[in-house]
C-alpha cells in the first residue's frame, strides 16, 4: 500500500467530521476558538498534540512530489510547526491565531478548506488509486 492512503484515511474523515461540527455548531466553535486562544493548559496541549501528530505523519510520509500527496506532506510540517511554536513560542502563537480567527466568516472559511481537504483526501485515501 502507499504510504500516503494511511495518512490521507486517518486525516480525511477526521477533517469531514471536524468540518461539519463547525458548521453545526458555529456558534459553540466560535466560542471554543477564543477560549483556545488564551495561554494556558488547552493550548500547550493542543501544541503538543500537534506536534506530535504531525511528526508521525512527516515520518511516515515526507515526499515532496507535484500530485495529491504533496498535501500530507504539508499538513505534516503546518502541524509540526504550529505544534512547536504553541509550544515554545506561546505569545507568538496567540498573536498569529488572533489574527486568523476574527469571528464568524473566518470559522465559516476555515471549516470549508477543512471540508474540501478532508473531502479530497477520504476519496483519494479509500476510493482514488494512488
Amino acid at each position: 500500500m502507499d504510504r500516503a492512503l494511511f495518512p490521507a484515511r486517518l486525516v480525511g474523515p477526521t477533517f469531514i467530521a471536524i468540518a461539519f461540527g463547525m458548521l453545526i455548531n458555529l456558534g459553540m466553535y466560535e466560542s471554543i476558538i477564543a477560549e483556545a486562544l488564551h495561554a494556558g493548559i488547552l493550548f500547550y496541549l493542543s501544541g503538543l498534540l500537534s506536534l506530535l501528530a504531525g511528526l508521525a505523519i512527516i515520518n511516515l510520509h515526507n515526499t515532496w512530489r507535484a500530485d495529491w500527496r504533496v498535501i500530507i506532506t504539508v499538513l505534516g510540517w503546518s502541524m509540526t510547526i504550529g505544534g512547536a511554536i504553541r509550544i515554545v513560542a506561546l505569545q507568538i502563537a496567540i498573536w498569529i491565531g488572533s489574527a486568523i480567527y476574527r469571528g464568524r466568516a473566518s470559522t465559516l472559511v476555515v471549516a470549508a478548506i477543512i471540508g474540501v481537504l478532508g473531502a479530497l483526501l477520504s476519496f483519494k485515501g479509500y476510493v482514488g488509486r494512488a
